[in-house]
């Protein structure tokens, strides 16, 4: 169990967190919430003893684990998966060691505790983590240097995932995750052996994968049971009551002061008078409960233009001579609420950088309203702002001949008030930068808006603005998104992005997420009594040889074991008298050994089949 008790930390002589105290059952999954700067990161430091406090303790069981994704994984010659496997530093050293261990005792107690911890499994485990966040086999074997500081964040991910700390704590763990990667993490979370506690405005998985909520609040924690909307219903119930009974005590105040207006002067009354300035002393001042900070986002109108703005026929699109999507045969209405779905690196993007105008069509016909206005967001446009100007500044530069006040009203429109006008974007959080962002993106009233994961670092107050923005906009838009809320809300029409094609995809989204974590289309059970055997594509036949490459050096590894093993037993020594107790201990590990070399050899058949199996 995680024990919080009168936890008290000031940030600058600020107080961030005041006696605040919770008690977290150990297994339980727990999303933890607040108000941007209220203090969650600072907690989970706090809990990993990164930070001291000033007052309260934090407690946990004797040797419990504590694990986070800090930071990437550093560029470097290793493999994805070695670098997963290398994140349980129990198991890679104990793996070291029984290559060079001589002493028949620790060589012993080294496969006991193999064995104990499921060693032989655990590249088929990392290779399972690492294909729910988006990898293939093929990129599970290539270097961690050959991939983007994004999908390095996977890999850490994966990484803490793999070596299953007992407390397990992560800070928006979505926000560098595709939609396909979020639903698997959820699914994953709901399950974890362990307890967990995540920091998330991700409603999806906040409803799906906890099963109560840490809420941190003036300074306080409080523990509710069940997910999300569940805690927010709850809170809204609370915040009516306690605006309910301030109401009421400021009635009576205002009686009893009245009274003592009207007749503290006179000698008939100064009696009731004054029993009524004691009543008022000794009133406990109930206070309303303050209105979250209004968050906004003011999308300006465009022009209707005449149908379609956009339309193709038989269009390819790729990069260089490699064509990512052909074929392509699209219309878009500027009411059109549009969002793209499908498999990272099956040309979400690539789309997305046509329909802006980022990328020329190879093939076929491309007709564009000739007035079209398209505004495109990306977070790495938000990694692209000047971190050294202000928030002005780079409304100025789009806009050199407006006013100040202007200036001011056009931020103001995305929730960016005075005093963040006038900061540094270095100095900005990252919500902050985000709606910078969305207001460069929109500032020419755009009639087809295309956005890539617009959500990263907004809190849950700030997406449910956007898609008030986002319904009441008369612009077209393109969505894509790992946030299935907002997908829900704004998207009235479904595109996936797949096997080079887009197509509308007819199923809700409901469908989709039980599409996604059930396997692919091709998995499906056919609905015709006796269809054909579906043929295996490429990359399910490299991942069934790269299972059956591992499956062999399974048997392998147990070969040897058994080899050395045998050699111990073969020694006389060890039959002596007196030494009975050591050969019981030698003769159960080779038992050991052997029923582990048989469910390899099992594994290793079954793998052999299935691989045989795909390539008829």
């Amino acid at each position: 169990m995680l024990t919080i008790s009168d936890l008290t930390y000031s940030v600058d002589g600020k107080p961030l967190i005041v006696e605040a105290s919770a008690r977290i059952p150990t297994g339980h999954k727990v999303g933890l919430v607040g108000r941007n700067g209220s203090g969650k990161t600072t907690l989970f430091r706090l809990i990993r003893g990164e930070l001291v406090s000033e007052g309260g303790t934090i407690s946990l069981p004797n040797r419990a684990r504590i694990g986070g994704v800090a930071q990437e994984v550093p560029s470097s010659s290793t493999s994805l998966l070695d670098t997963v496997l290398q994140a349980d530093t129990e198991r890679a050293a104990l793996m070291a060691e029984a290559e060079t261990a001589t002493d028949a005792h620790r060589i012993a107690d080294v496969q006991a505790r193999l064995a104990d911890i499921d060693a032989w499994s655990a590249e088929g485990r990392a290779s399972a983590i690492l294909k729910g966040l988006g990898f293939t086999a093929e990129e599970q074997l290539m270097p961690c240097s050959d991939f983007s500081g994004g999908w390095r964040m996977r890999v850490a991910l994966a990484g803490v995932l793999f070596a299953q700390p007992d407390l397990l704590l992560l800070d928006e763990p979505t926000n560098y995750l595709d939609l396909e990667g979020a639903l698997w993490l959820e699914s994953y979370l709901a399950k974890y052996p362990h307890t967990v506690i995540v920091i998330s405005h991700d409603r999806g998985l906040l409803n799906r994968a906890v099963g109560a909520i840490l809420h941190l609040e003036d300074k306080k924690l409080t523990l509710y049971s069940g997910g999300y909307d569940t805690f927010a219903k709850t809170r809204a119930e609370q915040r009516a009551v306690q605006a309910a009974e301030a109401k009421k005590q400021d009635a009576r105040r205002a009686h009893l002061q009245s009274f003592v207006d009207r007749f503290k002067a006179k000698a008939s009354k100064a009696r009731q008078a004054q029993s009524r300035v004691k009543q008022l002393e000794k009133m406990t001042p109930i206070t309303a409960p303050h209105e979250a900070a209004k968050h906004v986002f003011t999308f300006p109108a465009p022009e209707e233009l005449s149908p379609p703005i956009i339309a193709m026929e038989g269009v390819s699109v790729g990069y260089g001579d490699h064509v990512v999507l052909r074929k392509l045969s699209l219309r878009i209405d500027q009411d059109d609420r549009i969002a793209l779905l499908g498999r990272n690196g099956e040309g979400k993007s690539t789309l997305s950088k046509l329909l802006a105008g980022k990328l020329d069509k190879m093939a076929g016909s491309m007709t564009v309203a000739g007035k079209l206005r398209v505004g495109y967001f990306a977070q790495h446009q938000v990694d692209e702002l000047h971190l050294d100007e202000t928030p002005v500044q780079h409304v100025r530069r789009l806009r050199p001949t407006e006013g100040e006040p202007r200036l001011r009203a056009r931020l103001a429109g995305f929730g960016l008030m005075a005093d963040q006008a006038e900061t540094v974007v270095g100095r900005l959080s990252g919500g902050q930068k985000a709606r910078l962002s969305l207001l460069l993106a929109t500032i020419d009233a755009p009639h087809l808006l295309i956005l890539d994961e617009p959500t990263n670092h907004l809190d849950i107050e700030s997406r449910e603005a956007l898609v008030e923005a986002l319904t009441a906009y008369s612009g077209a838009v393109i969505l894509v998104s790992h946030d299935m809320h907002l997908l829900s809300l704004v998207a009235d029409r479904l595109w996936l992005v797949k096997d080079g094609g887009v197509a509308p995809y007819e199923d809700d989204l409901d469908s989709y997420r039980a599409l996604l974590l059930g396997g692919d289309e091709s998995e499906k059970k056919p609905k015709a009594e006796k269809p054909a055997k579906p043929k295996a594509t490429r990359e399910q036949v490299q991942a069934l040889k790269s299972e059956l490459r591992k499956c062999e050096q399974r048997v392998e590894k147990l070969e040897e074991m058994r080899e050395k093993l045998a050699k111990k037993l073969a020694d006389p020594a060890l039959y002596e008298d007196g030494r009975k107790g050591d050969l019981d201990v030698w003769n159960r590990k080779y038992a050991e050994v052997m029923e582990g070399l048989d469910r390899a050899e099992a594994l290793w058949m079954k793998a052999t089949e299935a691989l045989e199996n795909a390539q008829e």
